[in-house]
């Protein structure tokens, strides 16, 4: 089992978003997306507060998390911009005293608190040092060259979810990893063989990732619905 203060929550966040501008901090029912995941982090019953940090390089970012108490790392500049260097995105890891990190996408306003406990939880109890989230499926998916990559309809049925076979699809919401395996370019584990990363089945209702202008307003819509 590992050593709870061994494990630091980090959450990344940047301004620079593409699709769609300063997405962190644009108006989102009356709040950001930001904001709901600090808040909600400091509902938690199971992560330390003093284990929690906010890595950000912009003014903006930075004075939100301040404004919640959560502890900040400064971003550089070129960390905030890469998208495929890992050991710049993380260039936090060698300035870090902890072994493991769980990091929270702050793009997924469903994402309850009782699932980023679990998630935690979880994490300190089982033997697998890289965790990963994910949404379990039941349906029919074909590979680049069209050839099908889970089971065929059974007795030349019409091919339904009831009858398909289960596949698991990255949830984009959750992370945990070891620490020193980012200065190997290693981040939550190779890929390459069963439970390396170890999977963690969250509930499809809390993973709607918002990445498009038409996801943000979409979301934000349920949202309101949600908390009126």
């Amino acid at each position: 089992m590992k050593n709870i203060e061994d494990v630091a929550v980090i959450i990344f966040a940047r301004l620079n978003s593409k699709r769609i501008p300063k997405k962190m901090i644009r108006a989102f029912a009356g709040t950001t997306l930001l904001d709901i995941l600090l808040e909600k982090l400091n509902a938690s019953k199971m992560i330390p507060k003093q284990s929690i940090y906010l890595f950000a390089h912009e003014t903006e970012l930075i004075n939100i998390g301040k404004k919640y108490g959560i502890r900040i790392l400064e971003r550089s500049v070129k960390s905030a911009n890469s998208d495929s260097d890992l050991r710049v995105i993380h260039e936090w890891y060698d300035k870090s005293d902890y072994t493991y990190v769980v990091t929270v996408n702050a793009c997924l306003p469903f994402l309850s608190i009782e699932t980023i406990d679990d998630f935690f939880k979880y994490y300190l109890k089982t033997k697998h040092e890289g965790l990963f989230g994910v949404v379990k499926k039941k349906n029919y998916y074909w590979d680049q060259s069209l050839r099908l990559m889970t089971s065929a309809p059974e007795n030349k049925q019409a091919p339904n979810t009831r009858t398909a076979s289960e596949i698991f699809e990255a949830a984009h919401c959750l992370y945990a990893s070891k620490i020193d395996w980012i200065k190997q370019g290693i981040w939550l584990g190779t890929f390459k063989k069963p439970n390396d990363p170890e999977l963690f089945i969250v509930d499809e209702s809390e993973v709607f990732d918002i990445d498009c202008p038409w996801q943000f307003e979409f979301a934000e819509s349920v949202y309101l619905q949600r908390n009126i």
